[in-house]
């Protein structure tokens, strides 16, 4: 029978056959002997033995019940006594944790009672049930692995939020993530636990011990002599830290690790559990006897291949059993001990899943004989205990018990009836099903069976001075290679094994998105797909409630296996419909960003708000994509918005109110995550505190209404999901620009979608937080290398250094062996090639969606913001998080892809279309990076010429009214290797301190760009109103940064100076050490141009040429003097050394000002030199001291005065020759002979001026201009300046309409 059938189940009061002269109506019972042998053989004693023929009752269905009754009663009598209240127990029976006045601080219990989250700096909270006499044991299943306390305490026992369990006299713990033992004072004991661990707590009131076990392994007894006697009664009690979250195991559920002579707090239920055992071991009798009605005999059968074959016999026998079967499947106790261990006794012959179809036949059977609600439950149960049997099993080397409890989920999950209601009610509702995609990390690789699998372990030795992998690789010694190469055998192994896994959890999710089972309602698929969708929402919505989060670490494995399972179907449908696109071309096309058939509840969009979106964009919508917007919805938007305002300023108002309510148990808006095992809904919320101690970002409590909007997706079918009959479902509204040609089933983009959204929610923060493991192997390799290098020098008579030495070599081997094992672990689940394949693939998928989507000219606004986070984010791990394993070169088509996300980047940087400052930041800083890798930028150069020169023009948009810095530090890594003085990779006083991480874009070799630098040129050139709007917005920033600059060191010099001891703040360091390196680069864009194009500044034909020229050396003569006078601020400062002000020195700043000065004033013709070095000189800041500075001359005063200190080194270009050239070198010293003789010149022939002939501005020039109509006076500098920002007369404030040159007339 199939479950199709089910829905003919018989009602219990049939089940008997109610009189003889019925009996012969029956088609197909068989004979009264036959059938009292039958039944005989079926229902057998409790000793499997069956009284002789002569002694035994004659059986018939009429007096069966009757039988069965006895002989499930038969030991009932011995059981009494157990049921009995244990001695030495007090308490409720049922023991649950105390919500009512046993806990201190906030926390988060489950409906059961059984889990429980921190929610505040340490909370703690007791059981109901407390023991005084005997051995008792609990266990407690850990979910996180940070800081608790784990144990038992009395009555009298005050915690608070500093103390906890084992911090008061008469308490007890044991604390894994410290690894000690607490009871007022601590020592070490025990080992590390992790997240999956089991800790069974123990405890002997007859010897007065307490003892602790991890996953079973007895960690000895931890304390002795503990206070008994009268109204001393221990409860076991737990305290934790924010976010930590474990469930207790006190004995509903069979213990995982029993400990003989040790009895669970709570009883189990026994005389259930015997009746359970007997009427399965009549189940398991039914399977294995058959009727042969044509010989009249029984006879043996293969259990495994066992049909109910539509026999009355068998089938009323059953009904008999389900019977008394039923209502025991419902309790979490019975289904684990009898059921579960059954249906994984039935596989563990090993061979395929589908080699055992009885667990098929076993479930039809309970669709037909159980009520309906009896089905569900003990469904429920199952899968609740499979979940919490695979999450809670130690990683043993075959990984053979995880595959054990897949095999058995994947066997229940075939099932079509039961896959349908698990997905619909169970799945994502009640259980956190995402756990069976997880993989957990070993933290103690010995047990794990690590040592065994990768008995060699190696790590890479081979690092440069700032602490990354050697390109140049050294040959290796032989015995390197042979230890590399045993270890890549390990690893090889190790890979075969988890590969195995992952296959089952991909066979899960096959099973869920099944669209061909349509057989009773929906097909699996569509239902996942709203759960699915759900789940993220959830996730989405929820970023404050770490409560409702999925863990990041189970998000990256579900994201690998969803993307095997979608590729699997995808290319399916590719073989069915050769039309179609295969999965190595997917995308998303862009009218499901627009059509309001898939939710995106409240994620920004790349032009605002969905609802402005629809506001603004309605008209483009009608027309291109024939989608037409309701106005009623508009209307309905816009209030929905004021509703939300609304909702959220009661709800602030609410969590004012004292949450003393919030401990009777107000529900939670979602379920929990971490806490229980099974990870259902955690929704009590305890606190004692009279008023919260918290604000969180997203409120708790029921008391706080919080609005998530009802997502449209519950009522949607598969018509209209894959459409049908002119209907396009998901893909209405195609736009002009998108091909009429299928990609693939609408259900697969949906989830590809859901795929990338997943990656933007945690995926990414994940990925890069497990390189921390790779980075902790670098940093012990280096000082391990580090030690042995000591030791080979150590001298022979210092044996105490040596044993030391030794000691550390020891202790640095040890934790290289743990972390290298353990990394190859992370290797194979996180990084390994497929894994890297994977995200290569959601890259290249996001790349051509925002292709298509940019097509669509102004409806490109409506695809939501994640999709160029993905490409951006995922490019980068694949840069720097997989790259020690494998390399990104070799994947296919890297060439094309970097040249595809490089046009993006170029051409969206300044895309008006995107209006979000977040993400127009993020594009600005990936560009950034972009260009400091040498082949990244070669993809920049290899995008069309076209869009080359747009994104140029974009970088030279004048720097107001925009974030200015990145697109300036863009230019100057383009620069970088071609300016003065400018090949480093470190600043040169920065060698000798400790290196900084090699992979930062700051520290990249220089890899200048003459193709861009070239456009910049052009540009510069050709468009007559840049180049002067451009350069001025750099010498205002120039101008702004270098005066802040001066300002923050003299605060800082004052601080310095005072006699009390006082900090300077460390944000105020940066904010200034930031400035300097604003003012260094913005310096080198102006080198760049006056190298790239002189004749801005040097043409005098250009109308702002003259007035560009005299700002630049204004602002240079500034900085000379600021950094070169003798003993002043910056040296002082300087010289301090602060922490924060390292890359604050001498030599970034002059080199850079003597990069431009060089290039004006010696690389350029006899015309543009003479116009600077006057323009120079005329400008009264100008010292020619400074310029002697750069070469190390020093004032005669200043010499005389430090005669003295004979050690004080001046700073001097000629010290620095590995970064400056020679010819460099020798540009300065013609420099400063040449301005040597121009300024004595120019001081000779200048003639003394009147004060009535000098400027009234700036008393520095000669009066040379006159302003129409007013006729007031001014030198041209002053006026010139002015006019850029103002048309009003420095005087009168009349306005100016023209400017006239003006000469002393010569009579007067």
């Amino acid at each position: 029978m199939t479950s199709r059938g089910a829905g003919t189940a018989f009602s219990r009061k049939n089940y008997r056959l109610s009189t003889e002269p019925e009996k012969s109506k029956v088609t197909g019972i068989v004979n009264s002997r036959l059938l009292n042998d039958y039944l005989h053989r079926v229902f057998t004693n409790a000793d499997g033995n069956q009284p002789a023929a002569a002694y035994r009752k004659h059986l018939t269905f009429q007096n069966l019940q009757e039988h069965l009754d006895r002989l499930l009663a038969e030991e009932d009598g011995s059981e009494d006594s157990r049921d009995q209240v244990a001695e030495g127990r007090l308490g409720p029976s049922t023991v649950v944790l105390d919500h009512t006045s046993g806990f201190e601080g906030l926390l988060l219990v489950d409906d059961d009672l059984l889990g429980v989250i921190g929610h505040s700096n340490f909370g703690s909270i007791r059981a109901t049930t407390c023991v005084y006499k005997g051995k008792w044991i609990y266990e407690v299943l850990i979910s996180s692995q940070g800081l608790m306390q784990i144990g038992w305490c009395t009555l009298n026992c005050r915690f608070n939020q500093e103390e906890g369990v084992g911090d008061t006299p008469d308490s007890y713990a044991y604390d894994g993530n410290r690894v000690r033992k607490w009871n007022v004072t601590t020592t070490n004991y025990g080992k590390s636990w992790a997240a999956g661990d089991i800790v069974s707590c123990l405890i002997d009131l007859d010897e007065g011990t307490i003892a602790f076990c991890l996953n079973g392994i007895s960690l000895g007894t931890a304390f002795d002599n503990i206070t008994r006697g009268a109204g001393m009664a221990y409860f076991p009690a737990i305290s934790l830290s924010f976010k930590e979250s474990v469930a207790f195991n006190f004995g509903s559920r069979p213990l995982r690790y029993p400990v003989e002579g040790y009895r669970p707090l709570q009883d189990p239920p026994v005389a259930d559990l015997v009746k359970a055992r007997k009427l399965l071991g009549y189940l398991k009798n039914v399977i294995h006897i058959g009727i042969d009605v044509m010989e009249g005999k029984l006879v043996e059968k293969d259990t495994s291949m066992w049909q109910l074959q539509g026999e009355p016999t068998v089938l009323i026998t059953l009904a008999h059993i389900f019977n008394y079967f039923s209502p025991l499947m419902c309790k979490v106790y019975l289904v684990e001990d009898v059921l579960m261990t059954f249906l994984l006794s039935i596989l563990e012959r090993g061979g395929a899943v589908d080699a055992h179809p009885l667990i098929q036949q076993l479930l039809d059977l309970m669709w037909l004989l159980m009520e309906e609600y009896e089905v569900h439950e003990c469904l429920k149960q199952l899968l609740m205990s499979l979940l919490r049997a695979y999450r809670f099993s130690p990683i043993i080397p075959d990984l053979g018990l995880q595959i054990h409890y897949l095999r058995l989920t994947i066997a229940v999950l075939k099932h079509e009836k039961s896959r349908k209601y698990l997905l619909s009610n169970v799945l994502f509702d009640v259980l956190r099903s995402v756990v069976f995609f997880y993989i957990k990390s070993p933290l103690r690789v010995e047990e794990a069976g690590l040592q065994e699998l990768i008995p060699t372990t190696w790590w890479p030795n081979r690092f440069t001075k700032e602490g990354k992998e050697s390109k140049e690789v050294k040959e290796e010694s032989a015995e390197e290679r042979l230890r590399r190469r045993a270890y890549e055998r390990g690893c090889q192994r190790l890979k075969k094994r988890i590969e195995v896994v992952e296959g089952l959890q991909v066979q899960i999710l096959k099973l869920l998105l099944n669209n061909k089972d349509r057989g009773g309602g929906e097909a699996s698929r569509y239902i996942f797909l709203n759960k699915f969708r759900k789940f993220l929402q959830e996730n989405a919505s929820n970023r404050g409630n770490l409560t409702v989060l999925c863990p990041p670490e189970y998000m990256v494995c579900f994201l690998h296996r969803l993307i095997a399972a979608l590729r699997f179907f995808w290319d399916g449908h590719k073989a069915k419909i050769p039309a179609a696109l295969s999965s190595e071309e997917a995308y998303i096309p862009p009218q499901l960003f627009y059509n309001g058939k898939v939710d995106y509840f409240d994620l920004q969009r790349l032009g605002g708000l969905l609802s402005h979106l629809k506001k603004t964009l309605k008209d483009d919508l009608a027309a291109k994509a024939n989608v037409l917007i309701d106005p009623a919805e508009l209307q309905a938007v816009t209030m929905d918005d004021l509703d939300e305002d609304e909702e959220s300023a009661t709800s602030a108002a609410q969590s004012q109110r004292p949450s003393a309510a919030l401990a009777i148990g107000g529900a939670l808006a979602r379920p929990g995550w971490l806490s229980s095992p099974t990870l259902g809904r955690a929704n009590r919320f305890l606190s004692t505190a009279a008023v919260s101690l918290m604000n969180p970002r997203r409120p708790l409590g029921t008391l706080e209404k919080i609005k998530v909007r009802t997502l449209n997706v519950e009522q949607r079918t598969e018509e209209d999901i894959e459409g049908s009959h002119g209907n396009e479902g998901l893909l209405l509204g195609r736009p002009p620009e998108e091909p009429d040609q299928p990609i693939t089933e609408n259900s697969l983009l949906e989830i590809l979608d859901g795929i990338v959204m997943m990656y933007n929610l945690s995926v990414h923060q994940q990925l890069g937080k497990m390189v921390g493991v790779s980075d902790d192997v670098n940093e012990y390799a280096m000082a391990l290398k580090d030690t042995e290098e000591k030791i080979s020098r150590c001298p022979k008579r210092r044996r105490d250094i040596h044993e030391e030495l030794l000691k550390s070599q020891k202790v640095f081997s040890e934790k290289l062996n743990h972390l290298s094992r353990r990394l190859a672990w992370i290797n194979v689940t996180i990084y390994s090639k497929e894994k890297m394949q994977d995200i290569y693939w959601l890259l290249r998928v996001c790349i051509r969606t925002i292709e298509h989507g940019d097509r669509t000219g102004s409806l490109f606004a409506f695809m939501p913001e994640f999709y160029l986070s993905v490409a951006m984010n995922s490019y980068s791990a694949l840069k720097n998080y997989f790259s020690p394993v494998n390399s990104m070169e070799e994947l296919p088509g890297y060439e094309e892809t970097l040249m595809r996300l490089a046009a993006i980047l170029a051409k969206h940087f300044a895309d008006s279309r995107i209006v979000g400052t977040d993400i127009r930041d993020s594009l600005m800083q990936a560009l950034a990076s972009y260009v400091c890798y040498p082949h990244s930028l070669r993809a920049v150069e290899r995008i069309p010429e076209e869009q080359r020169i747009s994104m140029m023009k974009n970088l030279l948009a004048p720097y107001e009214q925009r974030p200015w810095a990145q697109t300036n530090w863009i230019l100057v890594r383009l620069w970088r290797g071609c300016g003065f003085g400018y090949r480093y990779t470190r600043l040169p006083h920065l060698l000798k301190t400790k290196p900084e991480d090699a992979s930062l874009p700051s520290l990249q070799k220089p890899c200048p760009s003459t193709l861009l630098q070239r456009h910049m040129a052009d540009l510069l050139r050709g468009d007559r109103d840049l180049a002067p709007s451009f350069l001025n917005s750099v010498l205002n920033q120039l101008n702004w940064a270098f005066s802040e600059f001066i300002g923050m060191i003299q605060e800082i010099q004052q601080a310095a100076e005072r006699l009390e001891r006082n900090f300077v703040d460390s944000r105020q360091l940066k904010v200034c050490a930031t400035c300097f390196d604003l003012s260094v680069s913005l310096l080198r864009v102006l080198e760049m141009t006056v190298t790239l194009a002189p004749e801005i500044f040097l043409d005098w034909n250009r109308p702002s040429s003259e007035l560009l020229l005299r700002r630049l050396a204004q602002l240079l003569n500034q900085v000379l003097n600021r950094v070169t006078a003798e003993r002043n601020l910056f040296d002082r400062v300087v010289n301090l050394r602060l922490p924060g002000l390292e890359s604050v020195d001498h030599y970034p700043i002059l080199v850079a000002v003597t990069g431009i000065l060089v290039r004006l004033l010696v690389d350029t013709d006899v015309q543009g030199a003479e116009r600077a070095t006057a323009v120079l000189l005329a400008d009264p800041c100008f010292q020619l001291r400074s310029i002697q500075y750069l070469l190390g001359h020093a004032e005669p005063l200043a010499l005389a005065a430090a005669a003295p200190a004979t050690d004080k080194r001046h700073f001097s270009l000629h010290t620095y020759t590995e970064y400056i050239s020679a010819e460099e070198l020798a540009k300065v010293d013609k420099m400063l002979s040449h301005l040597s003789e121009e300024s004595k010149q120019a001081a000779a022939t200048t003639l003394p001026t009147s004060e009535e002939d000098l400027c009234p501005i700036c008393y520095a020039h000669p009066i040379s201009a006159i302003f129409r109509p007013c006729s007031h006076k001014s030198c041209k500098a002053c006026i010139n300046q002015h006019l850029m920002n103002n048309k009003d007369c420095f005087f009168c404030k009349a306005t100016i309409t023209g400017v006239d040159d003006f000469t002393k007339p010569a009579s007067s």
